[in-house]
């Protein structure tokens, strides 16, 4: 399916702008909407290829900018030490309501964008991973797939390291799913099984896999990558989104 690349929009926030990269089939027709986060570096080259990989499967994909109040418009972050120490800093500085009227906003935009159907997922990596279970507390969202979300077994998310993930994770109406690194020391062994049991409690409608894999095994470059592992995880989101998104 031939797509158009990037359209940039600015949504209006209190602080200005949130620059949100938005892919999708080129061509008539309308799309379920999927909201696309980032890890911590921003839209790098890697979350357009992933954005446009989804898109290409007949979504309209929308990639939000996480630290539009910090950073110009368009700022990627480089996967380097200053980078990394950067967008870890940002992810600790921003407060959790701010992640959370990003959210708002971006599915806001995506709901009533024209070539949009309306029915709503979310997708993410890393950090990103994180904000997309965050926003599928939306009731708007019917699917969600977190890869190796961060923070999310310690609380830690925003200004102040102190964020009630867990605790609203009773909100979740969203079919989820959960794919994890063995070798993700980012999330332990302790800190997956907290999560699955919470989502036991709570009742959610949830699916799980952890697979030998590194933290960022999706990312398509760096060491980490692994293109079998890209295939076989991106293929249960795929599963999923069509399932859910596509019902009739």
């Amino acid at each position: 399916m031939i797509l158009l690349n990037d359209d940039p929009t600015d949504l209006p926030m209190p602080d200005g702008v949130m620059r949100t990269h938005v892919f999708r089939p080129a061509g008539e027709g309308r799309f379920p909407g999927v909201v696309l986060y980032s890890e911590i570096y921003q839209v790098t080259a890697p979350i357009r290829r992933l954005a446009a990989f989804i898109a290409g499967h007949g979504y309209v994909v929308a990639v939000p900018e996480v630290y539009h109040e910090y950073e110009a418009p368009g700022t990627v972050l480089a996967y380097d030490q200053p980078g990394t120490d950067r967008g870890n800093d940002l992810k600790f500085t921003k407060p959790v309501a701010g992640y959370d009227a990003d959210a708002r906003a971006v599915l806001d935009f995506l709901q009533s964008h024209p070539a949009c159907t309306g029915r709503l997922a979310t997708v993410g990596v890393c950090l990103g991973g994180h904000l997309a279970l965050r926003a599928a507390l939306d009731p708007r969202v019917q699917a969600s797939a977190c890869f190796y979300p961060t923070d999310v077994h310690s609380g830690t998310l925003g200004q102040g390291k102190n964020d009630d993930t867990m605790a609203r994770l009773v909100e979740l109406k969203a079919e989820t799913l959960f794919v994890w690194g063995r070798q993700d020391p980012h999330v332990p062994f302790a800190g997956r099984e907290a999560i699955r049991a919470r989502l036991e409690e709570v009742g959610a409608r949830y699916e799980w896999h952890e697979v030998n894999g590194a933290h960022a095994f999706l990312r398509d470059e760096g060491y980490r990558y692994d293109p079998a592992l890209f295939v076989q995880t991106t293929g249960w989101m795929l599963d999923l989104f069509a399932r859910v998104l596509n019902r009739a």
